[in-house]
């Protein structure tokens, strides 16, 4: 790896042979291996591992309450929206402060401000979920990490298509594919958090797939990287006015069945965590998150529905699932489920909730089930779910799943 000009707190990605080579101001090289923190040249606290990027739209921007936030760590540095690296702290993102005139667009300004601005010491939220992550993957496997944040709130798909790469720092994508490229052109893989933007009309959900399948293969392509780990996150609840729920459990589905699709992709849910306000995760819900993207990089999927079967002799249906590690766990009644008819309305007919090693087993009421009847796990737009399994990865959300 090389880089024109080393900063302090810089991270570099490690090769194949846990090593980084880099290249001085007086052009000598010198190869690294992972780990740190180590000095070359007048640039302090190099570290050598892991690069992952941070997109999306504010939910992986981060907006939970500045309190009670992931502590920093010497050995998770960040490459700031300035462009300058850092020691990772909360928050890590600071939009107004990028050189790069996409994110001064997309908050109504023409220009990039000059000079720029800098922290705000009265910011009361922030908090987001990569630091988490981060400190997570350096204690499992004592590699370093360098965070690339680039989310933006308010974000859609269309915004951060692929196709207007060409307009470089006037776009999302094209932005991200410079910062990557200065960070050193290849990182360890991408969190995504992104789709409240999408459930804006039902045209979005038929178009999830085939926008994120644009996203994904470029991504790749131009990172030259045809195996780059693609992680992401659920939607989860929300409180508002303005939302439709038949859109929101329409983009929770399609990113659902998604991952089946495509190689070293997985998703982790978010149907269970709290809001710091009417669309934003809480900061320690955020932790909770973190740590379940730090199991999927580690190879530990969420866990994933199988299926379900009414079992009419018993009057029951057993909801089955895989990748479930220590059983299914409720913090309190297992909650979340629902039958309901085509229309969406609620059938009153599941008077308890039992848990299995892999399964969720939900008790009828003696009362024939309709025909057209759909199996739901996280309907709405504010559902109480609270099934995880002993490891905190929570159940995704799911339907409408004919019986």
């Amino acid at each position: 790896m090389t880089n024109t000009k080393i900063q302090s707190y810089q991270v570099f990605q490690r090769d194949g042979d846990n090593k980084a080579r880099v290249d001085q101001e007086d052009g000598q090289g010198i190869v690294l291996p992972v780990g740190g923190p180590y000095t070359v040249g007048n640039a302090q606290n190099i570290l050598v591992g892991d690069l992952w990027v941070l997109a999306g739209q504010s939910n992986m921007e981060g907006v939970g309450n500045l309190i009670d936030v992931e502590k920093p760590s010497p050995f998770v540095h960040s490459l700031q929206s300035r462009e300058e690296w850092a020691v990772a702290e909360e928050p890590l993102h600071w939009p107004n402060e990028s050189p790069r005139i996409i994110h001064h667009k997309l908050m109504g300004a023409d220009v990039v401000p000059h000079p720029l601005p800098f922290h705000d010491p009265m910011r009361k939220t922030g908090a987001g979920l990569g630091l988490a992550f981060a400190k997570e993957r350096y204690i499992r496997t004592g590699v370093p990490i360098g965070l690339i944040p680039a989310a933006h709130g308010g974000t859609s798909l269309e915004q951060w298509d692929p196709e207007l790469r060409e307009q470089g720092d006037a776009s999302l994508y094209g932005a991200l594919l410079k910062r990557i490229e200065d960070a050193g052109g290849k990182v360890t893989g991408v969190l995504w958090y992104q789709g409240e933007s999408e459930t804006s009309s039902l045209e979005n959900i038929e178009r999830y797939h085939r926008r994120m399948h644009a996203l994904l293969k470029a991504l790749r392509r131009d990172l030259q990287q045809p195996d780059l780990p693609f992680y992401y996150v659920q939607l989860g609840c929300t409180v508002s006015y303005d939302a439709d729920a038949k859109n929101w459990n329409g983009i929770r589905e399609a990113q659902r069945t998604w991952p089946l699709l495509l190689s070293h992709t997985a998703m982790v849910s978010a149907i269970d965590l709290e809001l710091d306000d009417s669309i934003h995760i809480g900061t320690q819900g955020l932790k909770r998150l973190g740590r379940r993207l730090a199991d999927v990089a580690d190879g530990l999927p969420s866990p994933q529905l199988i299926g379900a079967t009414f079992e009419a002799e018993q009057s029951r249906i057993r909801v089955s699932y895989r990748y479930v590690r220590g059983g299914l766990h409720a913090s309190a009644r297992p909650s979340g489920f629902s039958l309901r008819d085509r229309n969406e309305r609620e059938l009153p007919l599941v008077h308890k909730v039992s848990l299995d090693e892999n399964a969720a087993v939900l008790h009828l009421i003696d009362r024939p089930v309709p025909p057209d009847t759909f199996l739901w796990y996280g309907w709405g737009l504010n559902p109480y779910c609270n099934l995880t399994d002993a490891a905190d990865a929570a159940l995704p959300a799911f339907g409408p799943l004919p019986l």
